[in-house]
């Protein structure tokens, strides 16, 4: 059947290597629940042209739910090169009397490749 085919091949997956820009701060939300929030700035691809040479990035927030994720990226710093795997989520929340919404990137899988050199 054409509909499970598409079924397979449609998906959220992100994957991301960036640097940290802003470090993980964990809160515990009005649901009890625990988050994990840090900000990852990204190069765009195919997007520096001979016109334009300029490097254009995004700043994208990102957010661990799982203990586990929780922890590996707790002791992250600015600055540092890392890799997250997971997929955009669209949350919505309560905010200034009335309903927000926020798109982030919520990690399943991350772990830190290097931390920036000093010197």
């Amino acid at each position: 059947m054409v509909v499970d085919k598409v079924a397979d091949d449609v998906r959220n997956e992100v994957v991301l290597t960036g640097r940290l820009s802003v470090e993980p701060v964990s809160r515990t939300l009005p649901s009890g629940d625990t988050i994990t929030t840090f900000g990852v700035v990204v190069r765009r691809v195919g997007e520096a042209k001979a016109e334009r040479p300029r490097v254009t990035v995004d700043a994208l927030e990102c957010v661990a739910w799982d203990g586990r994720v929780r922890r590996t990226v707790q002791g992250w710093r600015a600055g540092d090169v890392v890799e997250v795997h997971g997929s955009l989520r669209r949350r919505f929340y309560r905010a200034g009397g009335g309903a927000q919404s926020r798109v982030e990137v919520e990690v399943t899988r991350a772990r830190r490749i290097r931390r920036p050199t000093t010197g």
